[in-house]
């Protein structure tokens, strides 16, 4: 049966069907999946098995232990994109952060020590997807300026240029590109934003940071209108080359 046939004898939308196939932004309920296997002619213990495996499911993903600092909604995206197209401004984007750079941020937000802690953990797991492959493909425009602004503590920015360089070198899926000041204003003055893109058979997202928590955008066309503000970055930015050769020369001379 195609996705349109099922979605049809359901009477549900094949967007709604799609989500549930790939699991990506939607957890299935067991009345969803007991309508499937009616449909599908599972019976039995075989049925009864996939049921237990859907509320199991239902347990509370790791992000959400963390929604006092971090946006929940984004990285159940995110761990479940198979690429990422990062812009994070006057910051270094959060998948590329040291501990201390992160720390060095909650406390710019005015976190207390307890948060702080937990904004750093959170950090460190969402960073798994980069270190045990679940990424396919990760792109991050970093912007000079994001780095300058923590070269009054030289062993920190020696730390995060050093970070960087390593996984832009040491992993065949992750691209970072620099972004000088001397390039003046740009595409990204708008503000900080990713564009996270899954398995062929779902759209891609937007999602645009704002001083009271952002927000994911699912337009097609809002989404092409990031994707173009993308290609001028990554236009304007040195080459992921010539990124790993400054960033060398940035960590020696720190």
């Amino acid at each position: 049966m195609t996705l349109s046939d099922v979605a049809e004898e359901l009477e549900w939308s094949p967007a709604k069907l799609g989500h549930i196939e790939t699991g990506i932004r939607k957890w299935p309920s067991v009345m969803e999946i007991s309508a499937l296997l009616r449909l599908y002619g599972v019976t039995g213990g075989q049925r009864e098995a996939i049921l237990t495996l859907v509320r199991e499911s239902r347990l509370r993903p790791w992000w959400t232990e963390y929604e006092d600092v971090l946006s929940s909604a984004y990285v159940g995206n995110e761990a479940g994109a198979v690429y990422v197209q990062s812009y994070s401004g006057i910051l270094v984007p959060d998948l590329l952060q040291v501990p201390d750079y992160t720390a060095t941020v909650a406390r710019a937000l005015g976190h207390g020590e307890h948060a702080v802690e937990r904004m750093v953990a959170a950090y460190l797991k969402r960073q798994e997807i980069l270190d045990q492959g679940g990424l396919a493909r990760y792109h991050a425009v970093v912007e000079e300026d994001a780095l300058q602004r923590v070269s009054g503590d030289l062993e920190l920015l020696r730390a995060q240029t050093t970070r960087i360089v390593e996984l832009a070198t040491e992993s065949d899926r992750v691209t970072v590109q620099l972004l000088p000041t001397s390039a003046g204003p740009h595409p990204g003055v708008a503000g900080p934003f990713s564009v996270l893109e899954f398995d062929e058979d779902e759209a891609a997202l937007a999602y645009v940071e704002a001083t009271q928590g952002g927000s994911i955008v699912e337009a097609e066309e809002s989404v092409e209108a990031c994707k173009r503000v993308w290609s001028g970055l990554t236009r304007i930015a040195a080459s992921p080359q010539a990124t790993v050769a400054i960033l060398r020369r940035m960590a020696l001379l720190t």
